[in-house]
């Protein structure tokens, strides 16, 4: 099966773009081109969504992007949705595997959204300890992901220092979200540009862009990460200041929503590949 060389630009596979998918990366238009799905959304025993997965990465290499570890959540990973996990990381043989800082579960209720926690040490020590365990469960290191922030906590520690420490306990690495950053500072009165420059880039392994809608009801006072929109000028612009620092590295383009067409998903993509191309070459000039 193919495996991912230098860093590029992937998109998130979508059930509508299996065919077309399938197709340019058969057709090898795009070296470097990877895809990424949600493992919850292939843990099944069978069916003609795993034939079609199947068929995809015996063509483009894969990452697995979890969402439902809820491994900030007060309670250890569930042992038999790792089992599933794990069945796919065997089967499938992901580039990476990642998940994100954040919760979903508690007292056998899960809840469909990544939910926030106080940056606290309780919250750190506990987090550390799921993530161990999954990493255990799952035979591979963890990206873990910045989530995007929408309402004030009472926070000890820095959103950096908490994820670079996180990172050092567990062995965990990163998935810096730079849609998510550019939204956080927004939203909670940050500086992006600063959180950029600061996080570690020995510990990221992979970046994510996506777009972003303000309220509807609040407008421009909260924005919303709502991948269902280009990426934001804004945005890029975070992601080129990122990689000029550390380097290019493996790069996803999120549409959840509002889906385009293949073709002018690929376009967008085509902006990243080229800045990961860009980067390359300064570094090595």
């Amino acid at each position: 099966m193919p495996q991912a060389s230098s860093p590029s630009a992937g998109v998130g596979l979508k059930p509508q773009h299996y065919a077309d998918a399938l197709a340019h990366a058969a057709a090898g238009r795009d070296p470097g081109l990877w895809f990424e799905v949600h493992p919850e959304n292939y843990m099944v025993p069978g069916g003609p969504r795993l034939k079609w997965l199947e068929a995809i990465r015996a063509e483009a290499p894969l990452s697995l992007h979890g969402v439902g570890l809820s491994l900030a959540g007060p309670e250890r990973p569930d042992r038999e949705h790792l089992a599933r996990f794990r069945a796919l990381i065997d089967r499938y043989e992901p580039f990476v595997v990642s998940e994100h800082l954040a919760w979903s579960r508690a007292d056998g209720i899960y809840m469909p959204d990544l939910l926030p926690v106080p940056r606290i040490d309780a919250v750190l020590t506990l987090m550390v300890d799921h993530v161990v365990e999954a990493q255990e469960a799952l035979g591979r290191r963890l990206l873990i992901e910045n989530p995007s922030a929408y309402l004030a906590l009472d926070h000890d520690w820095d959103e950096v220092e908490f994820l670079a420490e996180l990172a050092r306990r567990s062995g965990c690495g990163l998935l810096v979200d730079v849609n998510n950053v550019f939204v956080s500072a927004r939203n909670m009165g940050g500086d992006a540009d600063a959180w950029i420059d600061r996080v570690p880039g020995d510990l990221v392994g992979e970046v994510h862009v996506a777009g972003h809608r303000p309220d509807p009801h609040l407008g421009e006072a909260l924005l919303i990460d709502s991948h269902d929109a280009p990426v934001d000028a804004a945005v890029w612009a975070l992601h080129a200041r990122l990689t000029a620092r550390i380097g290019p590295r493996p790069t996803l383009l999120e549409r959840d929503g509002e889906v385009p067409a293949f073709d002018d998903l690929m376009a967008e993509r085509h902006v990243a590949e080229a800045g990961l191309r860009g980067a390359a070459l300064e570094i090595a000039a």
